[in-house]
């Protein structure tokens, strides 16, 4: 998130609150009934063969496919990474994306599988991988642009009615520019942002650059503009994600996070999140901790 105390928290930013943990009760209530003690998730995980993965259901961080099976960037990572640890099997439990954290400290999974954008705010809650990606934002308009918008600034100075999705942390970006926050329009996801625009009902839809290009690939009314990094405070905001664990569980982190700084010394990361559609671009050699910082 771009403030020191963000007021939106989804997978780029953090819903909490008496809601979002009864869902995560709910849709891991099966899974809720093991418990684990401190310090020994590893061993644990180990022991078992299972790694329950909490996912959020959004393409293409992690999803359910249309063949009922799950994959995304980050369960398809997960999936590699943990049968190197010794954990053969993996299980999602998908949840809504505000849900995922307060689920993982009530031990309704072991780890957030969701490429989740790491930030100050979260990282008071949770412990995070380095990012496996890192994620400029862009916007879906209607073709040829009309507007002209390609920042959070010009979507200002148009008066442009201006959409995210639930929870995004392009709320807060166009907040930091200017932008009403009674006045942005809340949707579901890109889809729902892409039809939309398309409906004419707002002129801009804000996310990820990746989710956004991916959404507009065979749409004829709408198209996506070229990736920019969001200015919060004066400066070039640039997020990463990765994976959340239960503070307690750090030997599991840095085992995860060895395992990652080998997958893109080699190259293979990329293979990996490729054919979900990342590239060189979004490769990153940024830290948890420098995430974290801001």
């Amino acid at each position: 998130m771009p403030r020191g105390e963000p007021r939106h928290v989804g997978r780029r930013t953090l819903l909490t609150g008496a809601a979002a943990l009864g869902a995560a009760a709910a849709v891991g209530g099966a899974a809720g009934c093991s418990r684990v003690q401190e310090g020994d998730a590893l061993a644990r995980l180990r022991s078992q063969g299972t790694v329950r993965l909490g996912i959020a259901g959004e393409i293409p961080f992690g999803y359910i496919g249309t063949d009922g099976e799950f994959t995304g960037e980050a369960p398809e990572l997960a999936k590699v990474i943990f049968k190197r640890l010794g954990i053969d099997s993996v299980q999602p439990v998908a949840t809504e994306f505000g849900s995922l954290i307060p689920g993982l400290n009530s031990q309704q999974f072991d780890v957030v599988s969701a490429g989740m954008y790491i930030n100050k705010e979260r990282c008071q809650q949770v412990i995070f991988s380095d990012p496996e990606y890192q994620m400029l934002d862009a916007f879906i308009v209607r073709k040829g642009n009309p507007k002209n918008l390609h920042s959070y600034e010009d979507v200002v100075k148009a008066k442009a009615k201006f959409a995210t999705g639930t929870g995004y942390a392009e709320i807060d970006y166009a907040v930091s520019a200017g932008y009403p926050e009674k006045d942005i329009v809340i949707l579901q996801d890109q889809v729902a942002g892409l039809n939309a625009v398309e409906s004419g009902r707002v002129d801009v839809f804000a996310g990820t650059a990746l989710t956004t290009r991916e959404v507009v690939k065979k749409s004829r009314k709408a198209e996506v503009t070229a990736p920019f990094a969001p200015i919060v405070d004066g400066k070039k905001k640039i997020d990463g994600g990765g994976f959340a664990f239960r503070p307690v569980d750090t030997e599991l982190r840095d085992a995860f996070n060895r395992e990652i700084h080998k997958m893109k010394a080699s190259g293979e990361l990329l293979r990996i999140l490729r054919p979900f559609g990342f590239t060189e671009k979004e490769m990153t050699t940024m830290t948890a901790k420098e995430l974290c910082a801001v």
